[in-house]
């Protein structure tokens, strides 16, 4: 049997379309690894080669979030009008399972360990189920290797990536990782980890995690761990990393090159309001200070359409990334993502405006903002982008920091690309 495991890919206008931003998809390599030995499985990601529709293939798996979500059903309706069953997950399945049901044969809720063999085995034996649910949350130990052998060569910017945690020990309101992974913060054992770096060729590599340091215990553990092998690697974690030295230390001795930092507003209030009240606005400046001084560069994210900004918010946003040599900074949306408390907050205000899920990529207004127009939003989202990707700004923010130029390069020049899209 054959089985095609799918990535939808992104508009070619999009700004996640860049290569610059391109990463090997771990997760479907990790769902290619649960397949049995003796089925044929391959991995197609859209954004890096076409699909072939007349491919003899016998039950196609589709990932995909929100904004990707639509061309998924596309892809869906294509293999089964050939006669292929089309199974799908994710997050956006895993939040609307009855929208998806109405574009495939079966949807998987929640994460793939127990779920998948089960739908193979199912599918073999001419019983596949419209639903499978995960009801408890897989252990995190002898997970099979990802099947990176799948991927597609010289595709991504990064192919070295890596989970070692699943979760976020916050609850955002406006972030479905919680709601994906049930509220929960599981670690990987750290030998096994250590086992699946070793295997990998020597490059930069990307944890995936959602928030690398959300117990700190474990990551000073890890960083221990892998400090002998003189990694290069990027990964996510909260701002609240700045409060520990041991923790920088660590992080900066394994090779750390850059954290990406959800600082969302320089509002407390705002901060407040979505539940991400362990970031405070006030304190900032200094952790930023702290993580510099450890050799460690920053890419940090912030978020417009927060109920409690007002029309001058980009102009400070974009003041305080280059006040503070911020090595890169991204801009999004605040978007009402299927599945979070948020997305329900504004379904019971009547304040969603557009269900085109194409547009939940952080990057459209699909709500009423309190205090400015929908078109005010928009622009004032890309005018950020622009003034922050201008020659004079990448200068200062690199020379300033000192911290990773040639990664803060790369990143500046690749988001300045990006911005193009915008006209």
């Amino acid at each position: 049997m054959k089985i095609e495991l799918i990535l939808p890919g992104w508009k070619a206008t999009s700004l996640w379309n860049v290569r610059a931003f391109r990463f090997a998809p771990l997760g479907l390599a990790a769902v290619a690894a649960l397949v049995p030995e003796e089925h044929e499985v391959c991995i197609i990601d859209e954004n890096a080669a076409p699909i072939n529709f007349d491919d003899r293939v016998d039950l196609v798996g589709i990932s995909a979030m929100t904004p990707m979500a639509p061309r998924a059903y596309e892809i869906a309706s294509e293999f089964r009008k050939r006669g292929v069953k089309v199974a799908m997950g994710g997050s956006h399945a895993s939040a609307l399972p009855e929208e998806a049901l109405q574009h495939v044969d079966a949807v998987l809720i929640g994460e793939a360990e127990e779920l998948w063999p089960q739908l193979i085995e199912d599918f073999k034996n001419h019983r596949l189920r419209r639903i499978y649910k995960c009801e408890t949350k897989p252990l995190l130990n002898n997970l099979p290797a990802p099947r990176r052998d799948l991927f597609a060569s010289q595709a991504y910017f990064v192919k070295n990536c890596v989970q070692i945690t699943r979760g976020c020990p916050f609850d955002c309101e406006f972030c479905s990782v919680s709601s994906f992974y049930g509220h929960t913060y599981r670690t990987r054992p750290i030998a096994e980890v250590e086992k699946e770096i070793l295997s990998l060729k020597k490059d930069i590599t990307f944890f995936v995690d959602d928030n690398i340091v959300g117990n700190r215990a474990y990551a000073k553990d890890f960083f221990r761990r892998i400090i002998p092998h003189k990694l290069k690697w990027i990964s996510q974690g909260s701002i609240t990393m700045a409060e520990d030295r041991e923790l920088l230390e660590l992080a900066s001795k394994s090779g750390c090159l850059c954290m990406i930092i959800g600082f969302e507003s320089l509002s407390q209030e705002n901060l407040n309001s979505i539940k991400k009240n362990f970031n405070q606005a006030a304190k900032f400046k200094d952790a930023i200070k702290k993580i510099h001084a450890h050799g460690i560069g920053i890419y940090g994210i912030f978020m417009f359409g927060l109920d409690h900004d007002d029309k001058d918010v980009f102009k400070r946003t974009v003041d305080f990334i280059i006040e503070n040599n911020i090595n890169t900074a991204s801009f999004t949306i605040l978007t009402p993502m299927p599945g979070t408390r948020l997305y329900q907050k504004m379904e019971s205000e009547g304040r969603i405006t557009d269900r085109d899920w194409t547009k939940y990529d952080h990057l459209h207004v699909v709500f009423k903002p309190r205090t400015m127009t929908a078109e005010e939003l928009f622009e004032g989202h890309r005018w950020a982008f622009r003034e922050t990707y201008t020659y004079r700004s990448i200068l200062k923010r690199i020379l300033g920091s000192r911290v990773q130029p040639l990664l803060s390069a790369l990143q500046n020049i690749g988001f300045r690309q990006a911005t193009k899209t915008f006209s």
